[in-house]
Formats: C-alpha cells, structure tokens, sequence
C-alpha cells in the first residue's frame, strides 16, 4: 500500500501538470535543469525553459514573480520568442528548482538570490540579454543589474515588488477580497505567507482556487481542465519553501521590502533603459508613484512608463498582447535595429524608427535629457 501524506506534493504530479500547461505553446521548446556552483559552496540546479536558441538577436531573460514558476509565461513565450532567444527559469527555492536554505538577512538572501542568477548565466553562456522580471523578480533583476549591470542591455520592470517605502507610502485602497486575505493573514505575520496552503494539504487547492482566480480565470480560454492551474500553483509552493522563507526575509509587515528598492536605483549604470510597466489598476503600485520618480532620479537616461490598461497586477496574463508588445518594442532597442527619437510617443509608446544605423547606445546625455522631458507622464 503506498504512503499517504497530508501535504500532497509529488515532484511527478508537478511535472505533469506544468507539461498540460506547456503543450498550449505552439513554438518549439526545451525544459532542463541548469546545475549551478552556489555561493555556499552547494552543487544545486534551476529548472529552465529555452525557446528559439538559434536566433542571433538579444536574447531576453524573463524572472517570475513570488510563489510563481515557468508555467506563468504561457500567455507570453511564443510571442516574445518569435525573433529572439527566450529563457525563463524558476528562481533558485522556487517551482522545480532546488531548494537550499537561504541567509536570514534579507540583503544576504538577496544577494544569494542575485548570485544564482549570476551563476546560471555563466552556465548559460549569455554575455547580455535584456532582463525583464514581474513583482518579485522585478526586485530581482534590478538587484541584479545594480551587480552585474554589464551584462543587461535593457531591465524591464512589469509591476515590481519592492520599490515603494512603506514609511514614504500612501495609504493603499486595496480590492474586498485582499482586505480579506489581510485579516485572515495578519495574526500569522511571523509564518511564510503560504504556511496556510500547506497546513491545508489536499484542500490547498481548493484555497488557491478560491483566492488567486484573478490569475487562474485568465488561463480558461486556453487551458481547458480548470484544475491545471491550481495544482500548478499548490504543487510549486507545496515543498520545502526555502525561497518563500528568503522572500519572507526580505518583506517587513504584510508585504513591503526591508530594503526599498527605490533608495538604491539611483545608483544604476545609467547607460542601462527601463522600461516600468504597471497595471492601470494594480494594487502594487495604487497610485504609480514610483515609475515618474525613477524617471526624475535617473535624468539624462532613459526610462519608459507604460501603463497596461485593464490590467492588475498580473499584466502577462490580464492583458497578454499589451504586454508582449511593449516588451518586444524594448527588445528591438537592444538588438541595435531602431533608434528611439525625441519625439512625444503615439498611443503611449515612443516613437521607433526601424532600420535607422544608429542606435539606443548612440544617444547622448543631451539627448536623453530631451527624450526624457518629451515623455514624461
């Protein structure tokens, strides 16, 4: 008789589910682990998707968000990978990634974090990418960039985590249903924000299918077994959490950063372009504060603000082609294809000049400065 176990996690059970989502992709694909040196001097390994290896142009990297994994980009990898090398991996603690146990200093757990990333690279054999990365790994790869910023041609930021001080923070008018989840959760601040999914064992679906359908409703169209998702999400989070404890680390309160990111980007190579995504009515940054101020802190370079309409703070998946085309209109920039003008943008986006000999690289502080004011909000 086999063993029964309250908490139903099975390294099988998440394979197969992340394969159902994965078979909706039309361009072909190859799933491995990366083994990785650790800092620590442990022999560990990152689950990695690669699409479309062959293309010369820039490749993008792409970092999930927290309790996420590969099976997230869905909605985005055939479209961003159509021109370009693809790769996206589940963060060192996290989805089918191994899981060693992190510092419990929250600039040491993220510095642990930025050198898997570093080390996988290397594995990887990428000199420069463009680095895009969502909530929580949108605190990443900015963290990263600040390390190793000769190796990012263009960090994009779709609704980061962990830029705004809460001591600087205007009071947030969150949805019903997080107000909620704030009640129930706060009593068990000083546990891992998903200690109740696990408590739960096999009705830890059923939690996440109650509480997140604003991530699992936008699969529907495209995923026909409804439970592909939730399972998704309870099979990644039901193990060993060491990266949820690293996060955990990193968070003070209900969700703000230790460290507030926005204190530290102004000391970003200022050769590096962001691109700032937010969702028009995304929680995580209420009243988008954040994206005009990095715009003001890093004057004489380039910083694009886009807001994705209709979309909250899953921008990937809420609105999937806004997303995707902002994200390959920054791509184009870094493959040296198109110069961007000083010109006030059309429809929200700057204005792109296919073919042009020059490049985003070619532009002066003079004319940054120029581009700069012309875009502003």
């Amino acid at each position: 008789m086999a063993n029964w176990s309250w908490n139903q996690f099975s390294e099988s059970k998440l394979l197969n589910v992340e394969q159902k989502i994965l078979s909706v992709l039309k361009s072909k694909y190859v799933t491995r682990f990366i083994k990785i040196k650790w800092i620590t001097g442990t022999d560990e390994k990152i689950w990695t998707i690669s699409l479309n290896t062959e293309s010369k142009n820039t490749p993008l990297v792409l970092l999930h968000g927290f309790a996420a994994g590969i099976g997230f980009w869905v909605r985005n990898l055939d479209s961003l990978s159509r021109d370009r090398p693809v790769y996206a991996m589940d963060l060192l603690g996290f989805g089918r990634s191994s899981r060693p146990e992190f510092s419990t200093d929250s600039l040491e757990a993220e510095r642990q974090m930025v050198e898997s990333i570093e080390a996988w690279r290397k594995q990887m054999e990428l000199e420069q990418f463009v680095l895009l990365g969502h909530s929580m790994g949108g605190y990443l790869a900015t963290s990263y960039a600040l390390s190793y910023p000769e190796r990012v041609k263009h960090l994009i930021l779709a609704d980061p985590w962990g830029f705004e001080d809460k001591s600087e923070a205007t009071p947030r008018n969150p949805s019903l249903k997080i107000k909620i989840l704030g009640i129930v959760l706060y009593p068990f601040t000083n546990l891992n924000p998903l200690a109740s999914v696990r408590a739960l064992g096999p009705f830890g679906p059923w939690l996440i299918q109650k509480m997140r359908g604003d991530i699992i409703n936008k699969f529907d169209d495209i995923i026909e077994d409804k439970s592909i998702i939730p399972n998704y999400i309870y099979y990644c989070n039901a193990q060993n959490p060491t990266g949820e404890t690293a996060f955990h680390h990193m968070i003070q309160g209900f969700g703000w950063a230790r460290n507030p990111m926005i204190h530290r980007i102004s000391k970003l190579n200022k050769k590096i372009p962001i691109t700032y995504m937010n969702g028009s009515y995304s929680w995580m940054d209420e009243y988008h504060k954040m994206a005009p101020r990095i715009k003001e802190m890093r004057s004489g370079c380039f910083v694009d603000i886009q807001v994705i309409h209709n979309a909250g703070h899953h921008i990937y998946v809420d609105q999937a082609d806004q997303f995707n085309d902002v994200i390959l209109r920054a791509c184009r920039t870094a493959d040296k294809d198109i110069t961007i003008q000083p010109l006030t943008p059309k429809n929200g986006y700057h204005n792109l000049k296919e073919n042009d000999e020059s490049s985003i690289d070619s532009i002066d502080d003079e004319e940054c400065e120029i581009l700069t004011e012309n875009n502003k909000l």
